[in-house]
């Protein structure tokens, strides 16, 4: 028999939603099955699944517990052996806003070696292996490339999880703008590559069955040096397309230097020789939305990192202007500097101008 006590912050939601986290190994309809058999009570009373949970509420499944309870994932590294390799922005208690490092993913998958974003969030927040079932994590709210460096959002929270979902599913409340490396020198100063892109992770039987599906994609640009062999560009994007940034500037003739997938592996090469780029030239560099909580307009920034400051000085190409104090982060009105809540110290055819 499983007992589990609903915490204040996984209230508000149903009881099927529940079980269903705190039991993420067994199979949906078996979940179904045990509200249906009557093994699941809450508060003594017959579980049905659809009842919205409060704090304090209790939560009695009946069955054997080692068979039920999901093994844990995303934590087979004790929290105190991961070394944390990312630079705080932002915290308070129900967000954390990191400076990730190129090379780090966000979740564990296939290929992934070594720590992950989620692995070093955790366990920079002390988030208890022991964890109940069934209770909220943190975890990243969007994601960001693995070779992609820059500024990412952790929710503490469910109720934060669930306010960031809608914030960036709609999109109109945020501003995301990267600092990107591209070869060539671009025609004009600034632009709008306004380009639909196949769906990302369409799967084969549905091109097979309705076609390619398209969808709208726009990414702004503007120049902020450049010569003859590459370009630095301040990108904004208004939709979040998978590979966004990638896929439009190579389809503009522009790729981003040392991108692996998309770019101009000749030139990748010559960069890396002559100028010691060894990665992909890609930051999120500045980001603007609402809490989710307080509703209060949060702007963050993350310097350039120090490798791509210094491929720029090969290239003697200047960077961006600075966009606040050290650390990067600027924060709602009375940031302090401890870091609760407060700022820590520290061209072509595709291309339409407007």
């Amino acid at each position: 028999m499983i007992e589990l006590n609903v915490s204040a912050d996984a209230s508000g939601q149903r009881l099927d939603k529940y079980i269903r986290k705190a039991l993420r190994d067994v199979p949906l309809s078996h979940v179904y099955k045990m509200l249906r058999t009557r093994k699941v009570r809450l508060n003594g009373a017959r579980g049905r699944g659809e009842e919205i949970l409060a704090a304090g509420d209790k939560v009695v499944i009946r069955g054997d517990e080692e068979k039920l309870l999901a093994q844990p994932d995303e934590r087979t590294r004790p929290a105190g052996k991961v070394r944390i390799t990312f630079q705080v922005l932002f915290q308070d208690d129900h967000l954390l806003i990191i400076d990730k490092p190129s090379g780090l993913a966000s979740h564990p998958g296939t290929g992934i070696t070594g720590a992950t974003l989620v692995e070093e969030a955790r366990a920079f927040l002390k988030v208890p292996a022991d964890l109940a079932p069934g209770e909220f994590r943190a975890s990243p709210a969007h994601r960001l490339d693995r070779e992609t460096s820059g500024i990412v959002l952790v929710a503490r929270t469910r109720q934060a999880m669930v306010k960031l979902t809608e914030i960036f599913t709609s999109g109109e409340e945020v501003k995301k703008t990267y600092l990107g490396l591209a070869k060539g020198k671009l025609p004009r100063s600034e632009g709008l590559i306004d380009l639909p892109l196949s769906e990302h992770e369409q799967t084969t039987k549905s091109k097979d069955r309705r076609g390619v599906n398209f969808q709208e994609a726009l990414t702004r640009y503007r120049v902020v040096s450049s010569m003859k062999e590459a370009t630095l560009l301040s990108i904004r994007i208004e939709t979040g397309r998978t590979h966004q940034i990638r896929r439009h500037l190579q389809a503009a003739g522009h790729p981003v230097v040392g991108d692996r997938r998309y770019g101009d592996f000749p030139f990748n090469r010559e960069a890396q020789q002559r100028w010691g780029l060894r990665r992909m030239f890609l930051h999120a560099w500045k980001l603007e939305l609402p809490h989710p909580i307080t509703g209060e307009r949060l702007r963050i920034s993350a310097p350039l990192p120090k490798e791509l400051e210094e491929v720029l000085s090969a290239l003697n190409l200047s960077g961006p202007e600075p966009s606040g104090p050290a650390g990067g982060a600027r924060q709602p009105d009375g940031a302090g500097s401890d870091g609760k809540g407060k700022r820590p110290a520290g061209g072509p055819p595709l291309d339409r101008h407007r």
